[in-house]
């Protein structure tokens, strides 16, 4: 029996704020073993309070995360790139790696009450597409 591959993977925004941030503790929940996960940005600032809150109403503990500069993720080693911008510029990270472009609006963006529904409505965008990711690269099977 041959021993699986490790795989890297990092999530790449602006702010590493809400949508890098929620796609890392998410990914972390449902890849599979061998997977490592990091998330980044080329402007960094802190992790939205919102995007802590979306996530621990999934089970998921994303309190303990900082916002970081894509320099200080080992990208030497990253296999693939997600990057999640939509309206705004996305940052070029120079990495030899998979490149994937999710184009997923800035959850921030709204005022008020639409805010927590546009953070939980990202959130399980990202969660679509990695549980779409994860089973392409199982060999089509998605876990139950």
């Amino acid at each position: 029996m041959s021993k699986p591959t490790r795989q890297t993977i990092a999530f790449i925004c602006v702010a590493n704020s809400a949508r890098s941030q929620m796609a890392e503790g998410l990914a972390r929940a449902m890849a599979p073993p061998g997977v490592e996960v990091f998330s980044a940005g080329s402007e960094p600032t802190s992790v939205r309070d919102e995007a802590v809150s979306v996530m621990a109403a999934r089970g998921i503990d994303i309190s303990g995360h900082t916002s970081k500069h894509f320099d200080a993720i080992p990208l030497d080693r990253i296999d693939t790139i997600v990057t999640l911008c939509a309206e705004e510029r996305c940052p070029v990270v120079n990495a030899e790696a998979e490149r994937l472009h999710w184009p997923l609006p800035d959850p921030a963006g709204p005022v008020g009450p639409p805010r927590m529904q546009a953070f939980r409505s990202v959130a399980g965008m990202i969660a679509e597409r990695l549980e779409t990711l994860f089973a392409d690269r199982r060999g089509g099977v998605r876990p139950r």
